[in-house]
């Protein structure tokens, strides 16, 4: 599936791999000051247009902490360990209802086997190339709750456990299995009340997280592996997507398009991941990467009935760089 070694110098390597507390830290923090700003302005000046822009852009930063959890599970967001499945959790995973420790060893077999029939992922990727139609089907489902009402029900029957238990039993294994998250969130609503505002939690916190973050979502797992054109090229089973910066604000967070390079050198934290783009570029690399110029692209070959499309030559055109 080829290695690092192949496409990097060593020392580009060890320059690409460094992390730091300091940058961990400030990505967390620009995450949720961009939620609390969000909240604030639509606070401040409630009307049509900051509330659409508010569930957009929480959305999509409630994406970016689950980046930045992806960042951790790597043991990349902070260099201390321990500061990093910490934060990593508490401030990253947790918001959003998802657990750093269950999603590590399941992302790490994504990454061992990618594309192959023992990655966990396969079947975010098997379902494309599809028709506008269904595509568009699932758009709705997105945006109008109906996937995070599956996705979360299912969740929670998980957590609760057989059906037929006491009631005393079900709620103790929902505490045991999702305690960090009801936590987090029971604080999260508890400062908004605090501070006059509780109407902000449901509003501009669970349904951004019901409508833009599920479609968000659904169009990242689209743009990372689905038709791509070589299951077995690690150079073109993934896809790294061109993003302009208010498809960064939106869509894709902390760096998520340069997915490519994040599979070929899992070590590299996400704010480096440019920086390991150019250096493929300028490895002579860029005909045989799968590129596209941007998120529409992705989504008209994902809906074509034509797998991978261009990622020679012409899609890495006029390149947005970050």
């Amino acid at each position: 599936m080829g290695r690092t070694g192949d496409f990097l110098t060593l020392q580009q390597t060890r320059r690409l791999g460094g992390k730091s507390n300091l940058v961990g830290m400030v990505l967390v923090l620009h995450a949720w000051a961009l939620i609390a700003g969000s909240m604030a302005l639509f606070a401040w000046w409630p009307n049509p247009a900051t509330f659409l822009l508010g569930v957009m852009v929480i959305g999509g930063r409630q994406l970016g902490l689950a980046i930045l959890m992806h960042d951790a599970a790597h043991g990349l967001l902070f260099a201390d360990r321990r500061l990093n499945d910490w934060v990593g959790s508490w401030l990253c995973a947790f918001p959003v209802f998802t657990s750093l420790a269950l999603y590590r060893p399941y992302h790490l077999q994504h990454h061992r086997f990618t594309q192959q029939a023992e990655d966990p992922d396969l079947g975010l990727s098997q379902a494309f190339p599809t028709s506008r139609a269904s595509l568009r089907r699932k758009i709705v489902r997105d945006l109008t709750g109906q996937t995070a009402y599956l996705r979360r029900g299912e969740q929670l029957r998980r957590a609760l456990g057989p059906a037929g238990a006491p009631l005393a039993t079900r709620l103790g294994n929902l505490w045991r299995k999702e305690k960090g998250s009801l936590v987090v969130n029971f604080v999260l609503l508890a400062g908004l009340t605090a501070a006059g505002y509780w109407w902000l939690y449901p509003v501009m916190w669970l349904l951004p997280l019901a409508t833009w973050y599920q479609l968000v979502s659904r169009i990242r797992n689209i743009a990372e592996h689905a038709v791509v054109p070589d299951n077995d090229d690690p150079l073109r089973n993934t896809r790294t997507t061109y993003a302009n910066p208010l498809m960064r604000l939106l869509v894709a967070p902390y760096w998520v398009n340069y997915h490519l390079e994040h599979h070929l050198c899992m070590f590299v934290p996400c704010w480096r991941l440019p920086q390991a783009h150019r250096a493929l570029l300028e490895s002579g690399r860029r005909l045989s990467m799968e590129l596209k110029p941007g998120y529409l692209a992705v989504l008209k070959a994902a809906t074509s009935g034509i797998a991978g499309g261009s990622g020679r030559g012409g899609d890495e055109r006029a390149a947005q760089h970050i």
